[in-house]
């Protein structure tokens, strides 16, 4: 198809100009403090893989993606209550992106570059651009390897499941990794991270104030073990320490002791990304908060057969702050999965599902309305998808979603209709 291939290197071209204006003002910007991968998922980077780099300006190497999604119609618009008539509005969400290699002598300069364009019709303080910045800086030596970074994000997104306020929100961190290889295919490392959580003032959801209350400064460290079973697979293990200490809500500070075990696939592998799972030992400072020890886990998998037929499986289980005081943090169980099936040639569909489990803690003596509250998320959507060559899918989707909770507040549902566009992906 001559057209689509034509139309394709032009939008390659502007995308990655456009892309690559946002690296150089980040590098700028930001000098040696480099962007790493959000908190939770320090690994030590990769260089690329050059034969699968799409653009290329000397010492740089650019991958850019560009997605329209969300272009239709979202029936509720602010996750209100089954007891209210929730606003519907038209909504599009483009988003373009970047990854990145800097070849700097024996080093390189590796990140991403996103922003999210969100645009309502009616509803325009529901509109923003919501920026992340990625990065690390790879220093290889003779059996020693060493990664230094941080994480920029700017956003308006809502920031989790329990908060349906698009509230806005800075994220600040640096972090460093050291790893030794002992044997020749086993290291051993240390890992350590700072970020923080900022919420902008007066943003607010069902009545606490979310600067107040969730404002803070995590720290972590690690010991880790590393070894590389195949040259595409690779097992860890790591003990942890974890402090989170608020900036204007003490009663919430807490220390934490981790335990974990993972299992990483090379993205060239038949089953790619990576799967951990763990003991946390949560324990408040207040003695008004009960603590948690159990189980922990976080998976991103993805499995493709014979070239047509793509499974990907999302797991997570971990304790996460709440904007309740009184319900100070719950326990998110959550699970997603999508399959997509070549139907013929360039014709593919998709079949999507994900639940959420939130098990809410109480404060001891605090006035709850509803004590050791659960709330169940269930989502579940489809979609058809026709090709434009190699790296062009243009789609039409559908996707529902519902909360149900022992709080009438709290039960929504709702549903996104509409077509997309994607690029790179």
């Amino acid at each position: 198809m001559p057209f689509v291939s034509t139309v394709v290197a032009i939008l390659e071209a502007h995308l990655a100009r456009h892309m690559l204006r946002r690296i150089t003002t980040f590098l700028c910007t930001a000098g040696v403090s480099l962007i790493a991968s959000a908190a939770g998922a320090q690994t030590m980077p990769r260089p690329p893989d050059l034969d699968r780099v799409r653009v290329r300006v000397g010492p740089l190497f650019v991958n850019p993606t560009l997605s329209l999604t969300n272009a239709g119609v979202d029936t509720n618009v602010f996750n209100e209550a089954d007891s209210v008539t929730p606003e519907e509005d038209l909504t599009i969400t483009v988003t373009p992106a970047a990854d990145l290699w800097l070849r700097m002598g024996r080093t390189w300069v590796i990140g991403n570059v996103k922003e999210d364009l969100v645009w309502y019709k009616t509803f325009d303080d529901q509109r923003s651009v919501n920026a992340s910045y990625t990065g690390a800086w790879l220093v290889p030596f003779n059996r020693l390897t060493v990664a230094v970074g941080g994480t920029w994000v700017s956003t308006n997104d809502r920031p989790g499941l329990e908060i349906d306020t698009r509230a806005k929100r800075s994220e600040r961190a640096a972090h460093a990794i050291v790893e030794i290889r002992a044997l020749s295919k086993t290291f051993f490392g240390v890992r350590g991270e700072r970020r923080q959580v900022e919420f902008a003032e007066g943003e607010a959801f069902l009545g606490a104030d979310l600067s107040t209350e969730l404002n803070r400064t995590i720290t972590t460290g690690a010991v880790t073990v590393r070894n590389e079973l195949t040259p595409l697979t690779s097992v860890g293990f790591a003990v942890g320490r974890q402090q989170e200490r608020f900036d204007a809500s003490p009663l919430r500070d807490s220390d934490s002791t981790r335990f974990d075990a993972s299992l990483s696939f090379d993205p060239l592998a038949l089953i790619s990304g990576s799967a951990t799972i763990g003991f946390r030992d949560f324990t408040p400072l207040s003695p008004d908060v009960p603590g948690y020890s159990g189980t922990t886990a976080a998976a991103n998998l993805s499995y493709t057969a014979l070239g047509s037929t793509r499974l990907t499986v999302g797991i997570n289980r971990d304790v996460e702050n709440s904007s309740d005081v009184n319900q100070p943090y719950y326990l998110l169980t959550g699970f997603s999965t999508s399959l997509a099936q070549q139907v013929y040639g360039p014709l593919d569909v998709q079949l999507r599902i994900g639940a959420g489990r939130l098990a809410y803690t109480d404060r001891e003596g605090a006035h709850v309305t509803s004590p050791d509250r659960v709330d169940h998320i269930r989502t579940f959507g489809g979609g058809v998808g026709y090709r434009l060559g190699p790296v062009v899918r243009v789609g039409v989707n559908i996707d529902k979603s519902r909360r149900r909770s022992e709080l009438d507040s709290r039960r929504y549902e709702g549903v996104r209709y509409g077509f997309s566009v994607t690029y790179g992906n």
